[in-house]
């Protein structure tokens, strides 16, 4: 089982140096990979380059970076530097829509035709990912160029996809997608199956399936229940969190964080593999006693 960690976004001068502090820790315990949100604080791609280039072996991945604010060549050309920075074959580069509340709200950007953005996204973000040049023009964006980076290695693309179109595109186009706030029934029920599909009309490898949920080993359940009801309240709101959680049957974040003991922990995250999932990625949401019971025993299941 493939099980990484998604990191903390510490505050204060000495960010940085917690951050990677965070994920040398990280790497020792033997989790595979390490995952940074892109929201409000760091920008991911750069803290992963000075995290991760004192920080070897583990896996570096994006879950993930917003498409609409960054021309695909630069989000292409700061992730090849990134992955350069880091070393070859590290780097894990997801990206996703966002939601319109922060695409027009907060950028100001217009949030017409997401798919279609996407689709056009990746026309561009593709090939130069892959060293090649592009010269590509459709209905939302364009891009005619060449980078001039070194040789940084491969750089997989996995795209933040629930709904059926992203589901399809993803398969078609990326290695996979990453997720958050979706549980085992609605991967076992409609995102493994739409996804592979999609990949193998398209003549691709199986795609990887990344899920991120909340969890936390602990004796007392509902004081941990009403944490994570109140810290990720906000996901609860956003329309596509919100589908995948009325497809599941949870009414909110809650429902879908998987808390208990170190059996109960065990068992839900066995349930996330075999409903399809690939990898799973741990958002610990509590520090102290429980922080470390819970990574114990994450770490312990790998294998």
């Amino acid at each position: 089982m493939r099980i990484g960690i998604l990191l903390s976004e510490p505050s204060g001068s000495d960010a940085l140096r917690t951050l990677t502090e965070e994920l040398r820790r990280t790497a020792e315990e033997g989790f595979q990979s390490a995952w940074l949100s892109q929201i409000f604080g760091f920008d991911a791609l750069t803290a992963l380059a000075v995290a991760g280039s004192q920080v070897p072996d583990i896996e570096l991945g994006t879950a993930v970076v917003p498409s609409y604010p960054r021309h695909p060549g630069a989000l292409a050309q700061q992730a090849r530097t990134t992955a350069l920075a880091v070393g070859p074959d590290r780097l894990t580069l997801g990206v996703g829509l966002s939601h319109r509340v922060v695409i027009e709200n907060m950028y100001g950007y217009g949030f017409e035709r997401p798919a279609r953005h996407m689709s056009e996204y990746l026309s561009v973000l593709g090939p130069l990912l892959q060293r090649e040049p592009v010269s590509y023009t459709g209905e939302t964006l364009a891009g005619n160029l060449e980078l001039g980076i070194p040789d940084e290695g491969r750089i997989p693309v996995l795209l933040a996809a629930m709904g059926t179109q992203m589901l399809r595109l993803a398969g078609r186009r990326t290695e996979g997608t990453v997720l958050w706030m979706t549980g085992p029934a609605t991967i076992r029920e409609h995102i493994a199956p739409t996804i592979a599909a999609a990949a193998a009309d398209a003549g691709r490898p199986a795609a990887r399936i990344v899920c991120a949920l909340p969890v936390l080993v602990t004796d007392d359940i509902e004081a941990a229940r009403e944490r994570a009801g109140r810290t990720f309240a906000t996901y609860g709101t956003l329309p596509s969190y919100r589908a995948m959680m009325d497809r599941e049957g949870a009414a909110g974040p809650a429902d879908l964080a998987i808390i208990g003991s170190e059996d109960e922990v065990a068992t839900r995250v066995g349930e996330v593999f075999a409903a399809g999932a690939t990898d799973f990625v741990a958002s610990v949401f509590a520090g102290g006693e429980d922080a470390r019971r819970t990574r114990a025993l994450l770490a312990g299941m790998i294998g």
